[in-house]
């Protein structure tokens, strides 16, 4: 029997590069060898916004980036958060088992807090890494694939599957975070974090002249004023951008900037050129999509289908053991 995985993100609408290679790219590997479940976030944009009037269409955009990226929802079910009622049930249950204290010293909650500008924390922001737990057990996931900044939240759904077990019965696995070896891409502003928020992203459907554009303001290395100036990668995003993207010619480009040779300009160029190139078949694959909205709502509504009846096996589980009946 393959071991199970639980992938999700929160609904933004249309990816970006970074969404790719931090997380579908590894979804997509994983898919062949584990049962994978791949998870609509909606009820967790609430954290950070009550502004729920998009959430239906940035849902649809999310999961036509999926499916064009590669996600297989036959082999995968796709499927709304809000729409298994057991993730809040299982969530309410989990609330119990966790104390506002610990909640406290989640660093990622104080790091959104700090970015956002967040003035008063809500109880639904302190404890959403509790319905993360419920999205992730209600499927009994034994791993998860995450960035380094979520690995803080596995071990929060370690210690309540722990706590559940050892109060009322073995019932869940504890899951093991899967880390990206590309966890982020850089913003092109040079911000650590590539995000639309912040309009530093490049995005997958993104045509070729977009990339080109977008590139040539990113941020390089301040010393390189000039094409003769030495430059020094090891700080530059771009040349982050081609050891993802153009690793085969990574070497040259790393001996050309550090001498000079290799201006800027022409380093982005061939930079915009390799992204546009890798993204040319999901981009294509997307435009078809986007002429079947009925088939992405189809395949959606079926993922649910497919994912409610083992939340409801689950919570069936969970009944007997609490003795609720």
């Amino acid at each position: 029997m393959k071991k199970v995985v639980l992938s999700g993100m929160r609904p933004t609408g249309k990816l970006h590069i970074g969404h790719f290679v931090g997380a579908l790219e590894n979804w997509i590997k994983l898919q062949n060898d584990f049962q994978n479940f791949h998870l609509i976030a909606d009820y967790h944009v609430l954290t950070t916004s009550l502004d729920t009037s998009n959430i239906e269409r940035d849902s649809i955009e999310m999961a036509i980036d999926w499916i064009a990226s590669g996600i297989d929802p036959e082999k995968s079910p796709i499927f709304r958060q809000s729409k298994i009622k057991e993730h809040t049930e299982l969530h309410l249950i989990f609330s119990m088992l966790i104390t506002t204290s610990r909640l406290e010293r989640n660093p990622t909650v104080k790091e959104q807090v700090r970015d956002l500008n967040i003035e008063n924390i809500t109880y639904g922001h302190l404890g959403y890494p509790v319905l993360q737990a419920a999205d992730i057990l209600l499927y009994k996931g034994n791993y998860v694939p995450v960035g380094e900044d979520q690995v803080p939240h596995i071990e929060i759904t370690r210690e309540i599957a722990r706590k559940f077990n050892s109060t009322w019965g073995e019932v869940f696995p504890e899951p093991e975070p899967l880390l990206s070896q590309f966890a982020r891409l850089p913003g092109l502003d040079g911000n650590a974090k590539m995000s639309k928020s912040l309009n530093n992203a490049i995005l997958i459907s993104d045509e070729p002249d977009e990339i080109k554009a977008k590139l040539r303001k990113a941020v390089t290395d301040p010393q390189k004023i000039r094409k003769n100036d030495p430059g020094r990668p090891e700080i530059c995003l771009v040349f982050t951008y081609h050891k993802k993207f153009n690793p085969e010619e990574t070497q040259e480009i790393e001996i050309g900037c550090r001498s000079g040779v290799l201006g800027c300009v022409e380093c982005k160029l061939k930079c915009s050129d390799k992204i546009a190139k890798f993204f040319e078949p999901v981009r294509e694959k997307r435009k078809e999509l986007e002429l079947k909205l009925d088939i992405i709502k189809d395949i959606l509504v079926e993922g649910e289908k497919r994912a409610r009846k083992v939340a409801q096996v689950t919570m069936n589980e969970v009944h007997e053991k609490m003795m609720f009946g």
